[in-house]
C-alpha cells in the first residue's frame, strides 16, 4: 500500500503589499500610538480594512470617535465625513485629519490610537491540525505559524510547504 504525502499551504494576506509596508514607517515623535501598554505597532504598519482606530481630537470631543476602517478603506467622522484611511500610516492619517479639520477648528490636535489590527491575517490550510485564519500582529516565521495551527499531520510532506503572498 502506498501513502500519498500531502503538503501544507499558507496564504499570507495583507491589506497592503509587503514592499509598501517595509518602505513605510511611522516617524518617531508622531502623534499616533498603539493601545495603552500593548506591544508596539509592527514595523512599517499601514492601516487596512477592518482595523479599529480611536481618533482623538484634543479639546474637541464632538468629532473624536472610535472607528472601524470599512472595506472600501474609508472611515467616517462627525463634521469631516469620509476620509481615506487604508494605505496610510497612522502619521499620514493624522496629517490628513488635521488638514480636513482646519476648516472647522482653528488649531486641530489629533492623536490616532490603533486599538486593534484586524487587516493582517494568515490563512493556513492543508494538512495541519487546526486549519483556520490567524491574525498576524507581529513578525512571525512560517514555522511559528504552523505551530500555532497545531503542527503538521503525520502524513504531511513538510518539505513541500507552499507560501502564497498577496501583493499589489
Amino acid at each position: 500500500m502506498r501513502v500519498k504525502k500531502l503538503g501544507v499551504f499558507l496564504l499570507l494576506a495583507f491589506a497592503c503589499t509587503t514592499q509598501a509596508m517595509a518602505q513605510r514607517a511611522t516617524p518617531s515623535g508622531a502623534s499616533s500610538a498603539h493601545e495603552l501598554g500593548s506591544a508596539p505597532l509592527p514595523p512599517g504598519y499601514v492601516i487596512g480594512a477592518s482595523d479599529v482606530l480611536s481618533i482623538v481630537f484634543w479639546r474637541d470631543k464632538d468629532i473624536s470617535a472610535e472607528v472601524t476602517v470599512r472595506p472600501d478603506g474609508k472611515i467616517s467622522l462627525p463634521l469631516l465625513n469620509e476620509i481615506e484611511a487604508a494605505g496610510c500610516t497612522p502619521e499620514e492619517l493624522r496629517v490628513k485629519l488635521v488638514e480636513a479639520a482646519r476648516r472647522f477648528i482653528e488649531e486641530p490636535d489629533v492623536t490616532i490610537l490603533v486599538k486593534e489590527i484586524r487587516s493582517r491575517n494568515v490563512f493556513i490550510t492543508g494538512q495541519v491540525a487546526k486549519p483556520a485564519t490567524y491574525p498576524l500582529n507581529g513578525e512571525m516565521t512560517v514555522l511559528q505559524l504552523i505551530a500555532i495551527a497545531g503542527g503538521v499531520h503525520e502524513y504531511a510532506d513538510a518539505k513541500k510547504i507552499v507560501v502564497i503572498r498577496t501583493e499589489g
